[in-house]
């Protein structure tokens, strides 16, 4: 790295303030420029407090924290950066701002300094013609917060020299950064993915498809993110993330998709804009604090008793029906197993007994636990054995035609009041329910796998379904210590609906050569905090049951930005499965 010894920052807020945090830590001279001495007052205040957190953590030493206070100087006015050889603009997400910080930079600045953005939406290209040095402009998008979020997203424009991206990018290894070095497009990787995503949760709680708890625990439960997608709008700000998905419509290609809410912009003229305002999709204890105020919103549980269930059974030998055999023993109900016959009852029975047995190894489950979980199934061969269930859940292949076969066997032999649950995570609950001929018994039932440890599980209702039965499936849910996230019944439910559309922008994104497989994966990991990246979770789901359910989403809502990517059409095509054929986006040792 050449030249870079003096670092500006403009716009002392929270960005602006740990990224000055950031510089200071890894010993870079860093001065904060903001426009009046409160503004700097408070940046300098907000660095006091993160650095005296860090010590109290245990996580800096008093030391390091006064050498890197020591490093960092405050001013107010552009005019001071006239010697610093980088200045990263943070100012709040409006061009023509911006435009005029860089256009009285380019006059203060020397000419060898870079000018870089920390924009996280804006045209980096629109903002740099402000300058006379457009090829000595930058992107360098950091996350909240700054000290702690690895990556760092830099984006390069049609101009930008070749040696400004070298030196910014070993800049970002001095600071024990992972960058990603992108061309200049609306949203860039993380944004572009991340805010179709909850633009989509809002517009589900919008139509009171599904309330603002059960939307946030589907997917931190079902999908293990480390926020649902209202919290993390209250915690991005719900006016920050209008500005982003305005501007991302607006550069995008006008996808609708990105266009903002109805909602979103109420919530901003309303003042509701998130944990900085103390109300948001949730009212929390005082502004900027992160502790949430117990005003939980009424589920769309009905108040109808439920139906008593001692007896369950479960028809289905792959792997999920031997989960949720499992799940009801543990809990204490009389389970009856039916599988397709002897030899997949068999392999079904030898699954259930090694994950018992695994879990009393793991300290999970007692032996005397265990022989009572096994004592209470019973395995059969035939339909018949249902009659007497209180229960009935359906894990069978996913094709409707054999499902509807199977309701309409079932709700012959099941006595009447017995609820009928499919596990279904795509089709429609309802061609079951009518294919039974008592649809006000049926209900989705759609759990996770593995069964016995996911803790989410979508009960879906028709528009059929009785309070009943609804009642009925949430108390069973709750009995066996799974979490209820109730919901219509439209295509993908709550959790696929709102993860595979994003799976398939991320194949999008790859199949327009904007970046490779790793850099989407590095960006959502570390720039999110996601469990995964797009690819490697496409991997291990499988990419014909991703390009299945991408289908059926794209049927049911006739969204064009639901449609298929075609590089996903054609990798399934060519036999790229995942990691189950041993080759998927990336190439595997064994299936």
């Amino acid at each position: 790295m050449t030249g870079i010894n003096k670092v500006g920052v403009v716009g002392l807020g929270t960005m602006g303030a740990g990224i000055v945090e950031v510089f200071a830590r890894n010993g870079v001279e860093v001065l904060g420029v903001e426009i009046t001495e409160a503004a700097l007052e408070r940046g300098r205040q907000t660095l006091r407090s993160s650095t005296d957190r860090a010590v109290a953590k245990g996580k800096l030493s008093e030391a390091d924290r006064d050498a890197l206070h020591d490093r960092v100087s405050f001013k107010v006015g552009l005019p001071a950066l006239d010697d610093v050889d980088l200045v990263i603009e943070a100012v709040p997400e409006r061009l023509e701002l911006k435009r005029a910080i860089f256009a009285e930079l380019d006059k203060v600045c020397k000419p060898t300094a870079i000018l870089a953005t920390n924009t996280s939406s804006l045209s980096v290209t629109e903002i740099s013609v402000a300058t006379h040095r457009p090829n000595r402009v930058i992107g360098m998008h950091f996350f909240n917060p700054a000290p702690i979020m690895k990556l760092v997203e830099i984006v390069r424009t049609v101009v930008t020299e070749q040696s400004v991206v070298d030196d910014i990018e070993a800049l970002c290894t001095r600071l024990g950064k992972v960058d990603v070095t992108i061309s200049d497009r609306a949203g860039f990787i993380a944004n572009a993915l991340l805010f179709g995503y909850l633009n989509h949760a809002v517009s589900l709680y919008e139509s009171k498809y599904a309330s603002r708890e059960d939307i946030d625990a589907a997917m931190r439960q079902g999908c293990g993110l480390p926020m649902g997608p209202l919290a993390l709008m209250d915690l991005i700000g719900i006016d920050t993330a209008y500005e982003i998905l305005d501007t991302m419509y607006k550069r995008g290609g006008r996808d609708r998709r990105h266009a903002p809410v109805p909602l979103i912009k109420q919530m901003v003229t309303a003042g509701l804009l998130g944990r900085k305002s103390g109300r948001g999709f949730y009212t929390y204890e005082k502004p900027s604090s992160p502790v949430v105020v117990s005003d939980p919103e009424p589920a769309p549980i009905p108040e109808e008793s439920a139906r008593p269930v001692s007896r369950i059974g479960v028809v289905g030998s792959g792997t999920m029906a031997a989960g949720i055999v499992e799940v009801l023993a543990k809990s204490g109900y009389e389970t009856v197993f039916v599988a397709r016959g002897a030899e997949q009852a068999a392999r079904a029975m030898d699954r259930i007994e090694q994950s018992l047995n695994k879990a009393v190894v793991r300290g999970k489950l007692t032996q005397e636990d265990r022989d009572a979980a096994r004592a209470r199934i019973t395995s059969a061969h035939k339909l018949d054995d249902l009659a007497d269930v209180d229960l009935v859940v359906e894990a069978v292949v996913e094709e409707v035609s054999v499902k509807k076969a199977l309701f309409e066997a079932v709700a012959e032999i099941c006595k009447p009041g017995t609820v009928l649950a499919t596990t279904t995570s795509s089709l429609p609950v309802i061609e079951c329910a009518m294919a039974s001929g008592r649809p006000e018994d049926v209900v989705g039932l759609h759990f996770f796998n593995p069964a016995p440890v996911m803790k989410l599980v979508e009960v879906v209702r028709t528009i059929r379904t009785s309070p009943a039965a609804l009642a009925t499936a949430v108390a069973v849910c709750e009995a066996v210590g799974k979490r209820p996230v109730v919901c219509a019944d439209r295509a993908g439910f709550v959790v696929n609906a709102l993860l595979f559309p994003y799976l398939n922008d991320a194949v999008k994104m790859l199949e327009a050569s904007y970046a490779t497989a790793d850099d989407i994966d590095y960006a959502m990991k570390l720039g999110c905090g996601y469990p995964m990246g797009p690819f490697e979770l496409l991997d291990v789901v499988g990419l014909d049951v991703s390009l299945a359910i991408q289908r059926q989403l794209y049927l049911e809502f006739r969204e064009p930005g639901f449609a298929p990517a075609p590089l996903l059409e054609h990798l399934v095509t060519a036999g790229y499965l995942g990691r189950k054929a041993g080759r998927g986006f990336r190439d595997y040792s064994t299936p």
